[in-house]
């Protein structure tokens, strides 16, 4: 009996001290995926750990009451990572919307190739964990007489392989819906895939480039520096470490300043494609900005900011979120803050973070084009034409 009393006292202890080591990780998969297993599991053990916290202040045993409540002020200092914590206010932008002269004949479509079930408290630092986040995976087409191009590629036919060399606590953070692949949507349009001038990557992430392989022989354009960040052994560019690297080009960026961002590239000299360095997410992360004949602009920011209210309320992204993935978040301050000052001068420009479902569905309205397949589905919707 005294045996069990003093397990079942080593028990509760444990529960004490550990516990809140536990209920940290239930948490924060919780808000990648929001699932009724993580969230029953995380109210169980802290209605335990309260308990045991009851017993030993009951029966007075103080150094294990030191203990725990210790790992219970981490866990708070934790939960405190998910705060709201906003950078500080930009300076405003002294600086004219620059000329574009984009050709008739230019359009965009969106290509959804899967959605991530989240939280807004994955996304930002003070969104709600209770508020659901649809975490979109799009490729996006821009035709330009010059040669069309591809902005990322959503998720490709080998996803589920791909997923497989994540780690264990990230598959299990995902819940992922795959839908079909870009080259399977434009094959199914009649798309001529000669007129596929590039594939233009925002990043080198695993569910930007998870599609690449279904575009043989298409150029991937990247930067030296973001080439650099997939030969590294990080989890996150595995997928892309997978590609043939004969597709791979570097770019540089050879203009001056845009929209105060410091250098850019003219992809066609017409000012219809721009693409300025937006480190920070990864080393060489990139905005592309896009103007269409009839007047509309699009900012697409990739990973940069992964909900568009992020800019309003500049707010970062939780340290764990930010910790798994590398970001450097002194440049992604920096990258986030030179996007801010766009959007209140410029409303003309409909900034699309990579991600955000919510922001997707506002950009389309009723004029949209789309590609139609065989049996007249409208398949790639956008939000605007010519």
């Amino acid at each position: 009996m005294g045996g069990f009393s003093r397990a079942g006292r080593a028990l509760l202890g444990f529960c004490a001290v550990a516990g809140p080591a536990l209920v940290a990780p239930l948490a924060a998969l919780y808000t990648g995926r929001p699932s009724a297993f993580f969230l029953a599991a995380g109210i169980g053990l802290a209605l335990a750990i309260l308990a045991c916290d009851a017993w030993i202040v009951a029966r007075r045993r103080w150094i294990t009451g030191v203990l725990a409540l210790a790992t219970q002020i981490a866990f708070l200092i934790f939960l405190g990572t998910y705060a709201a914590s906003p950078f500080p206010a930009p300076s405003p932008l002294p600086e004219a919307l620059p000329a574009a002269s984009p050709p008739a004949g230019m359009a965009i479509y969106v290509l959804p190739t899967g959605v991530n079930h989240r939280t807004s408290a994955f996304a930002y630092r003070g969104g709600s964990p209770w508020e659901q986040w649809d975490s979109v995976l799009n490729a996006v087409l821009v035709q330009h007489p010059q040669g069309d191009i591809l902005i990322d590629t959503g998720l490709g036919r080998t996803i589920g392989t791909q997923l497989r060399q994540m780690p264990f606590l990230f598959r299990l953070a995902t819940d992922l819906e795959q839908s079909r692949p870009a080259a399977d949507q434009l094959d199914a349009a009649g798309y001529d895939r000669q007129r596929l001038r590039y594939i233009l990557l925002t990043h080198g992430h695993w569910d930007h480039v998870s599609g690449v392989p279904h575009f043989p022989g298409v150029p991937v354009l990247v930067t030296a520096a973001e080439r650099r960040f997939i030969d590294d052994d990080g989890f996150a560019t595995a997928t892309a470490r997978g590609i043939d690297r004969s597709v791979f080009q570097d770019y540089a960026f050879d203009g001056g300043p845009y929209l105060g961002f410091d250098r850019s590239r003219d992809l066609y000299g017409d000012g219809s494609i721009v693409i300025v360095p937006a480190p920070g997410h990864t080393p060489g992360s990139v905005v592309i900005f896009v103007s269409l004949p009839a007047g509309a602009r699009y900012a697409f920011v990739g990973d940069l900011v992964w909900e568009l209210l992020v800019l309003v309320e500049r707010e970062p992204r939780p340290w764990l979120a930010s910790r798994m993935i590398g970001e450097a978040p002194v440049a992604v301050e920096q990258s986030v803050l030179r996007l801010r000052v766009i959007a209140t001068p410029f409303p003309i420009i409909a900034i699309v973070p990579a991600h955000d479902g919510r922001r997707w569905q506002s950009c389309r309205h009723s004029s949209a084009r789309s590609f139609v397949d065989a049996g007249g589905r409208h398949t790639v919707p956008f939000s605007s034409a010519r």
